[in-house]
């Protein structure tokens, strides 16, 4: 017997058997190639369909988030703005409210000194002095009064002009009237009196006499001194 193997003609014809639904398949593809390829393009429309929706549905996502702390800033900034303005008013009504003591304060103590001033005056007009002591010390306080006045001139005092000016009640305590034809009515004419201003702030009223019109019938050369009533 030879060596060589014996083969199963049967066997092999069975394992390279093409059956018939294989060959109906192929034959298919072949005769219908646009269907097959119709059937991939279907499913990628359909997958690219549902990747734009899915990414559409995020781009409105963001959009809304967007809208939304767009709103949020805005209010935020609206806030501050409130809040910058209420305290910048309440910086300036603050700062406002503080000059304003400053200023009373200072009122109420030069008011507590322009005594002291009127006595300073009144005792110039009314010492003579006799010897060269009295003298010396007269010239001593004087200075003491120049200082004084000085110093109040420095931080805004001054003394009102009232005499020959019209009573203005604002400025005017009008304490005297007299009838008298050398002044046109409501002329301040004497000065009692004098008052202060610290600015425009009246610190003390003058304390005035006050022209009136003279009584019917009464004579041209009538002394005014005569004709005095109080206020």
């Amino acid at each position: 017997m030879s060596d060589q193997t014996v083969t199963n003609p049967a066997a092999e014809a069975q394992e390279g058997e093409i059956t018939p639904d294989a060959v109906e398949n192929a034959v298919g593809n072949v005769e219908n190639p646009a269907e097959a390829t119709t059937g991939e393009e279907g499913q990628a429309s359909e997958a690219t369909s549902a990747d734009a929706a899915d990414l559409l549905e995020k781009v409105a996502a963001l959009e809304a988030a967007k809208a939304s702390l767009s709103q949020m800033v805005e209010e935020r900034n609206s806030q501050y703005m409130r809040l910058a303005a209420d305290f910048e008013n309440f910086r300036k009504r603050t700062q406002r409210e503080k000059e304003e003591l400053e200023l009373q304060i200072k009122c109420s103590v030069i008011a507590d000194l322009l005594p002291v001033v009127d006595s300073f005056e009144l005792a110039r007009t009314h010492i003579q002095t006799e010897t060269e002591a009295e003298e010396k010390i007269h010239r001593s306080y004087q200075g003491v009064y120049k200082q004084l006045v000085e110093c109040l001139k420095r931080i805004g005092v001054s003394a009102m002009q009232a005499k020959g000016k019209p009573f203005d009640p604002n400025l005017h305590e009008a304490v005297l009237r007299e009838a008298t034809n050398e002044h046109p009515e409501g002329t301040v004419i004497e000065e009692l009196k004098r008052g202060y201003m610290l600015g425009d702030r009246v610190l003390r009223h003058a304390m005035v006499k006050v022209a009136a019109p003279p009584e019917e019938g009464s004579a041209d050369n009538t002394n005014p001194t005569n004709d005095v009533t109080d206020v």
